[in-house]
């Protein structure tokens, strides 16, 4: 149907590992708990999984704190349960993308361990270290991510450290060719192995700026931070210079390059910038990352006005690269609390998953965003989560949307025989697959019937996009690929709306997508609560 690469359009399933399936009765998933629910995956309608980190790691950010880049976990299974995951997928037809955290390591990694402790090592210059200023503070204002100062005291060397995130995240000093050329190394590890894309964690922070500068200010009525507490001092400054500098440009290039020694393989990267979409632009444009996305439809913001906005903010500014779009992630809040207002309902979670699904984009769904689970209320006792433990109780972290995924209605919801690392609440019980696999009417039914129904959908996957102005609570606009244009409409509220929609022309409604179907007629727009109407025009 089309000559885009794979990822073009693709729909990707992100796994969390440690709440995913567990084998072994340790209470976290595992590598080969997600081998033994491959075929579930498939049965989606899904293209690919991102696995998030599996590496050897003391777990402090679970994962996203790496020891050893190329080698997995004892926590998770071995490098040969890797190959079998990476097989058994593949013959699915399941592509396979990795969770790659090139912009710091663990403290426990050997490349810190050395660093540490000496100016004059061979590793002395593979982190950032600054001396301290005259009265003993850190050498600038920079802030942690995950509350506080960016700096942490190392007195084998007697020089600050620089940790955008936990203390035991130190960042690597990507201005050394020798870093750049290791962590080069370590992706082709696994691109020799295989796997058919990158997910990069945090990608515009691998620089920082030479001379350390402060970052300025930001005014209060600018603290608005995407994916961190509202009460984080982080959002008090403008990070013009702890992260997204000039600089990443060139490295972005050179992963490129490596990537481009392979064959039909994608880089999807995460931003967070003070201008996440302008920088998403400008990453994914020339030979550099195939995909990028960032937390702007990972807010608490839902309406049509801002749905709209931000995908014509970055449309008008995307003009060679291609996005990703997500609702969530391991990182926020399910979306369904986010955005249903007290509405759980398997018709507004297969609205906004056929929503999402229908931007110009590829897509990244969560696990459990297919059963309609919401953000679970985790106990601050069971808290494990460092950045919800800091800020309790004005935020709870992100365990709420980690809980294990629900595979029965039993005890421990069929995830393990354990006691699970994070409790499953019962309402993601009554929500559990096999309860959800012979419900007609359920969210995973219609997840499957609309992911079936999209992949014969080219305007849908590959088309270009132009919206519609409509007034809330309407979404609005057509997708058009070659000589298909097909005209797509959202009702984001419970009630029925009907509104005038001229200029569109003659029109056929699409059927077979699942979602209770809309109308046009006489100029005239018709849509049911929670419904969508997808037609051919012309």
């Amino acid at each position: 149907m089309s000559e885009a690469p794979w990822w073009r359009g693709a729909v990707t399933y992100q796994i969390y590992p440690r709440s995913f399936m567990d084998t072994n009765g340790d209470g976290v998933g595992d590598l080969p708990g997600i081998i033994a629910k491959l075929d579930y995956i498939a049965s989606l309608g899904v293209d690919a999984i991102w696995i998030a980190p599996f590496f050897r790691s003391p777990m402090a950010d679970f994962g996203y704190d790496i020891a050893d880049y190329r080698e997995v976990d004892p926590l998770f299974g071995n490098n040969d349960d890797f190959d079998r995951l990476l097989a058994k997928a593949h013959a699915l037809g399941i592509k396979v993308m990795i969770d790659q955290v090139l912009s710091h390591t663990s403290t426990e990694h050997a490349w810190f361990k050395e660093s540490r402790q000496s100016r004059t090592n061979a590793k002395a210059d593979w982190y950032v270290w600054a001396d301290a200023r005259e009265d003993g503070t850190p050498p600038n204002n920079w802030l942690s991510l995950f509350g506080g100062c960016a700096w942490q005291w190392e007195p084998r060397r007697g020089q600050y450290y620089l940790h955008n995130f936990l203390t035991s995240q130190p960042d690597l000093n990507f201005h050394n060719p020798d870093v750049r050329r290791a962590v080069l190394d370590a992706v082709k590890f696994w691109l020799d192995k295989g796997v058919d894309g990158l997910r990069l964690d945090a990608i515009n922070f691998c620089f920082h700026d030479q001379q350390l500068r402060d970052n300025p200010p930001k005014p209060e009525d600018k603290r608005v931070g995407r994916g961190f507490s509202p009460d984080n001092p982080y959002a008090f400054q403008y990070h013009y210079y702890n992260n997204t500098r000039p600089e990443n440009i060139a490295f972005l290039e050179d992963l490129r390059a490596l990537m481009d020694q392979y064959r039909d393989v994608a880089a999807i990267g995460e931003i967070s910038s003070e201008d996440s979409l302008a920088t998403t632009a400008e990453y994914t444009s020339g030979r550099r990352l195939h995909m990028g996305y960032s937390f702007e439809l990972l807010t608490d913001d839902f309406s049509a006005a801002y749905i709209r906005g931000t995908v014509q903010n970055l449309e008008a500014q995307m003009l060679e690269g291609w996005p990703c779009w997500a609702i969530s992630n391991h990182d926020v809040s399910r979306v369904l609390t986010r955005w249903g207002n007290g509405d759980a309902s398997p018709r507004l979670a297969n609205l906004l998953s056929a929503m999402v699904c229908s931007l110009r984009g590829s897509v990244c769904v969560y696990q459990g965003e297919e059963l309609g689970l919401t953000e679970a209320d985790v106990p601050f006792e069971a808290l494990q989560d460092p950045y919800g433990i800091t800020f309790w109780p004005t935020f709870k972290g992100r365990d709420g949307c980690r809980t294990p995924m629900p595979w029965n209605g039993g005890i421990n919801a069929g995830f393990s025989v354990g006691e699970p690392w994070l409790p499953v609440p019962a309402e993601h019980r009554a929500l559990a697959v096999s309860l959800q696999e012979t419900a007609d009417d359920s969210a995973l039914n219609g997840f499957r019937t609309f992911m079936a129904w999209r992949k014969a959908q080219p305007a849908l996957r590959w088309g270009n996009i132009r919206f519609i102005d409509t007034p809330e609570p309407v979404l609005a606009f057509t997708r058009q690929h070659g000589g298909d244009t097909v005209l797509v409409a959202f009702n984001l509220s419970t009630q029925d709306v009907s509104l005038p929609l001229p200029g569109i022309g003659a029109t056929t409604a699409i059927e077979g997508h699942g979602l209770a179907q809309g109308t046009l007629a006489n100029d005239v727009l018709s849509l049911p609560g929670h419904g969508a109407l997808f037609a051919r025009v012309g």
